[in-house]
């Protein structure tokens, strides 16, 4: 995870009305989302800030990690490959083998849904055809099946988009190109509702913006663990924007 900068307000937006958000409020947002990691069980590393980046908050966007590699991203909007290198940093020091998504090719983390063996890569505004190209190659060795979905109607693909733990693709389908891409697709009632982040043991981290969406999870016998990212919402951020997890290699 990565501190949110005091420019937050700052961020970039694509697909929806710029309202204020406030960097103190978030920093607190922050504080609540890391420690709903701890209470899960999960260790936390940060990757060193970045003050003078609105975005780089949002540290899924800069890296993808698979097995025991890390393809470090190159964003489609130019203002935030800067974001990328001390979140490359911190992987490195991690262990984790590094690759990159080189020109002519861009791909923002936020556009890549893994589960299983399959991965959904979202070409986007922020995504092109060479990226999701390159990260196949690169995925294609570990024996992955790289899909690619467009992506006209949200930011990124986990934007409209996340995977339950059973396989199940839930979305907000005002926003969803094309749900039939996805094996098995079932439609959220809020936008909100359609980010999940899987913390293991059937506990799904969700914004509380979602209360009928997590009501409809609780009756699918998971447990939902709600927290406040107001802040970050307004910034076209979501639960899964905010972090990346890696396993132990």
């Amino acid at each position: 995870m990565r501190r949110p900068s005091p420019r937050l307000a700052d961020g970039l937006l694509t697909h929806i009305e710029r309202s204020p958000a406030d960097a103190d409020i978030a920093m607190k947002e922050w504080d609540g989302y890391v420690r709903a990691f701890v209470d899960a069980g999960w260790g936390v590393s940060e990757v060193e800030p970045a003050p003078d980046c609105p975005d780089s908050v949002f540290v899924e966007d800069t890296v993808v990690v698979y097995g025991d590699l890390a393809v470090v991203a190159r964003s489609g909007a130019v203002e935030r490959r800067s974001e990328t290198e001390g979140t490359e940093n911190a992987v490195a020091e991690l262990g984790y083998r590094i690759a990159h998504i080189d020109a002519p090719g861009v791909l923002d983390g936020g556009d890549v849904l893994k589960h299983g063996g399959t991965v959904y890569v979202g070409q986007s505004g922020r995504t092109n055809a060479d990226g999701i190209r390159q990260l196949a190659e690169y995925l294609a060795p570990f024996g992955a099946t790289v899909i690619a979905v467009p992506v006209t109607k949200a930011l990124h693909l986990k934007s409209a988009v996340t995977a339950l733990p059973d396989g199940t693709v839930i979305g907000y389908e005002p926003v969803v190109d094309d749900p039939s891409v996805f094996q098995v697709f079932r439609p959220v009632p809020e936008e909100s509702g359609a980010h999940v982040v899987l913390l293991g043991d059937g506990k799904l981290l969700m914004s509380s913006r979602a209360p009928e969406t997590a009501a409809l999870m609780r009756s699918r016998g998971y447990e939902p663990v709600l927290v406040d990212i107001g802040e970050f919402e307004k910034l076209e951020g979501s639960v899964t924007c905010l972090s990346v997890r890696l396993r132990g290699i």
